[in-house]
């Protein structure tokens, strides 16, 4: 996973500001939910995160005949997963900003 790697070569250079790391995002994670609408191949995935907000992904195929749910869920999680490096690359920068850090 491209993301490991990453990461890795990250902790390689020592580079060691304050930053956000792949275990910092799933730590936020407390729960996922996922539903797939009818019968539709659109699938979303609901993360609660620690102070419950909530954030969406979703996955739908092209063709019905190549709908799986697992795979669906699994690219609503990381769609959603991917929102959370967003929100909490803004909180990093702005705790950097007030002095927190």
């Amino acid at each position: 996973m491209l993301e490991k790697e990453i990461e890795q070569e990250i902790q390689d250079k020592g580079l060691t500001a304050p930053r956000l790391t792949p275990d910092l995002i799933d730590s936020v994670i407390v729960s996922s939910a996922f539903h797939v609408f009818g019968e539709t191949c659109l699938t979303v995935c609901c993360l609660t995160l620690k102070n419950g907000f909530t954030v969406t992904g979703e996955s739908a195929c092209a063709s019905p005949a190549n709908f799986n749910e697992e795979i669906g869920q699994k690219i609503a999680f990381e769609q959603a997963r991917n929102k959370i490096w967003m929100l909490e690359g803004y909180l990093l920068k702005q705790r950097l900003c007030d002095g927190d850090l």
